[in-house]
């Protein structure tokens, strides 16, 4: 198998994996449906402002994991039956980093455009974070340090989120990502910034909501 046939196959077990809308399930079952109150995002951060702050940590912890099991997975596929065993390839900054790079995008699309709630769905944050994990564990921490020097002093998430996406390539282009591994996080980094948009309007305009968790 080529390993673009083998990357394709990935993207599509990836989107339909990733597409699983873990916040919706977990606050339906705690008889909330998320999409009818707060922001109606099912992602993290609304859980925890309707739901509550166990079912938010429940919510991330999924989200992050199926993105980190489908980049490693595939990684782990891709080195053993396209290139002889040798991991190394599937770094980013690598012979074919580029294709661990496009898996890694097909699970944040699979969150932001869920194929099982009409290809809508979360902001991609949580799902970037774990897959990215799995791409590149130093990129990802860079990402999510930038996220909480955004966040933590300003309490606003959205804040964080947008900042952690525009530096994931700048992270990824100083530590040497090849220009094919660097086209899909660049991509995706102006998805996640459009699915913020309204947090950016708002935010421009003072009316952003601080980050709050849900007491019963």
């Amino acid at each position: 198998m080529s390993p673009l046939l083998l990357t394709i196959i990935g993207m599509v077990v990836s989107f339909a994996i990733c597409g699983i809308p873990f916040g919706l399930i977990i606050a339906c079952a705690n008889g909330i449906d998320i999409r009818s109150v707060g922001s109606g995002n099912i992602g993290m951060t609304n859980v925890a402002r309707s739901v509550g702050g166990k079912a938010a940590a429940i919510t991330f912890f999924f989200d992050v994991i199926k993105g980190t099991i489908c980049v490693l997975l595939f990684r782990y596929l891709l080195a053993q039956i396209c290139l002889g065993g040798d991991w190394s390839l599937t770094t980013p900054q690598q012979s074919h980093g580029w294709c661990a790079a496009l898996v890694w995008a097909a699970c944040v699309c699979g969150h932001v455009f869920s194929p099982y709630l009409g290809f809508h769905g979360g902001k991609g944050i949580s799902v970037g974070l774990g897959a990215g994990l799995g791409l590149s564990w130093p990129v990802a921490l860079l990402s999510l340090a930038v996220f909480l020097l955004a966040a933590l002093p300003t309490h606003y998430v959205s804040l964080g989120s947008i900042c952690a996406a525009i530096s994931m390539p700048i992270w990824g282009f100083v530590l040497g990502f090849t220009p094919g591994a660097i086209i899909p996080t660049v991509l995706v980094s102006i998805m996640v910034i459009w699915s913020h948009r309204e947090n950016i309007q708002r935010l421009l305009k003072g009316e952003e909501n601080a980050f709050s968790v849900h007491k019963k």
